[in-house]
């Protein structure tokens, strides 16, 4: 027993050793003021779980190290954010407090007479670092919409006549999820149609505004105002300058006093807006409705996955552009119903139609706007066989989702990105009908 005892103690204390130096380096840690722990803790942030030890062998005397590095580059399962209901108002973007704080230290500057210290593109000028962006960005949408339109007469698109599902593939699938007119008769089956780019790419429109800080749209005034998409209007007011649609770009910024606009450097007329023979074509790369008039031919079958690839290379672009514009420059959108707009402030048409719109006689409930309410991904449900069966309301908890352009390049051969494969569910073997029922 002596001589186990002491086999035993030589075999442990260099684990006894560790830990305790372990324990010692916690303890250090843990003191106030200790630069390691917060290193760690930055480390542990941004490198994700990470597992490492020593493994001792006591049978055959082996004795060996090992690392075991757990770190996963994207979960495999990520579920798609809830879809708010219609009945009621949209979360603030920013807290509803922050938002009144703010209002509050901006009236005691108004009451003392002091101005609100304006930075662009606050005080009307432009950000000169972002002009480039917003070119980007514009040149990528265009690409955007000629990459839709070619990959459409290839791969179809099943919109449902009776609600706003869309689906990728040869045929629309058999999930019972219609909430559409007269669902009930129906069994919640969609009834499927042909779709088009505007099925894969919401058109998302917002009224042009020659300067942004003049006069605001009126319910009466509202058909004098061009409806263009908002993410055109958004990389016009960030700098771009397209002869069909004017902006005035000022020199000297404006002044606020509280909530009132002390000096706007005076009112200008709108110009009239150039039309040259080729105008047409130039407005149909920057709307998707140009793109159904079959511009666009179909590409080659060689060259499907290198169309596909672009496509999502620019829808990329774009929403990343998008979100960098949006930081700095101002859109607002209703917090009732899918209206948007680009500027400082909202138009004061009456066009709501949503939730208690007799309440507010017609008139939107503007609010910061957020990325996907500018540029929505339009979620569709994952086909990861295209030759196999419908999708059916049965397996539907393994089915995945993903965005409507990145299903459509997906399926045209294009790489997916890894932040889209936890919602696609990539990695989970969809069973059959037979076996749902065995599966934990």
């Amino acid at each position: 027993p002596c001589k186990l005892l002491t086999r035993r103690t030589a075999i442990l204390a260099p684990i006894i050793a560790t830990s305790d130096s372990n324990e010692d380096e916690l303890a250090s840690e843990s003191q106030p003021n200790n630069p390691l722990q917060h290193i760690r803790h930055q480390q542990l942030q941004s490198d994700g779980p990470t597992t490492s030890g020593t493994l001792v062998g006591v049978c055959g005397g082996y004795r060996g190290d090992y690392t075991v590095n757990r770190k996963e580059s994207y979960p495999q399962n990520v579920n798609l954010p809830p879809i708010w209901p219609r009945d009621k108002k949209k979360p603030y973007l920013v807290p509803i407090k922050k938002i009144h704080q703010v209002a509050r230290a901006d009236k005691k500057l108004a009451e003392k007479g002091i101005e609100k210290q304006l930075k662009p593109p606050k005080n009307g000028l432009l950000v000169s670092e972002l002009v480039p962006v917003a070119y980007e960005v514009l040149e990528a949408w265009k690409v955007l919409i000629e990459g839709l339109a070619q990959l459409l007469h290839v791969i179809p698109v099943h919109g449902c006549s009776l609600c706003p599902e869309v689906h990728v593939g040869q045929t629309g699938h058999e999930i019972q999820d219609c909430r559409g007119t007269g669902n009930v008769h129906r069994r919640s089956f969609h009834s499927w149609v042909k779709g088009s780019i505007n099925d894969v790419l919401l058109p998302i429109e917002s009224y042009h505004l020659y300067d942004p800080f003049g006069r605001r749209i009126k319910h009466e005034t509202r058909f004098d105002y061009d409806r263009i998409p908002a993410v055109v209007e958004l990389c016009i007011q960030a700098g771009v300058d397209l002869l069909e649609y004017p902006s005035r770009r000022r020199t000297r910024p404006i002044r606020m006093l509280g909530k009132k606009v002390t000096d706007r450097d005076g009112f200008v007329e709108e110009p009239k807006r150039y039309r040259s023979g080729d105008s047409s074509s130039l407005l149909a790369e920057l709307d998707t409705y140009g793109a159904q008039s079959g511009k666009f031919l179909p590409p080659a079958a060689s060259e499907l996955p290198l169309v596909g690839q672009k496509t999502l290379k620019a829808y990329e672009t774009v929403r990343s552009g998008v979100q960098r514009l949006m930081k700095k420059y101002s859109v607002k959108a209703c917090g009732y119903c899918s209206e948007i707009h680009v500027g400082p402030w909202g138009h004061n048409a009456k066009l709501c139609g949503a939730f208690k719109h007799q309440w507010r006689d017609g008139k939107h409930g503007w609010q910061d706007a957020a990325v996907d309410e500018v540029f929505p991904p339009n979620y569709v449900w994952h086909v990861q066989d295209g030759r196999g069966p419908r999708l059916r309301s049965a397996l539907k908890r393994f089915y995945g989702k993903a965005p409507a352009v990145i299903e459509l390049c997906m399926q045209a051969g294009a790489e997916v990105p890894d932040k889209y494969k936890p919602m696609m569910r990539l990695d989970i073997v969809v069973p059959d009908a037979e076996e749902k029922n065995l599966v934990a």
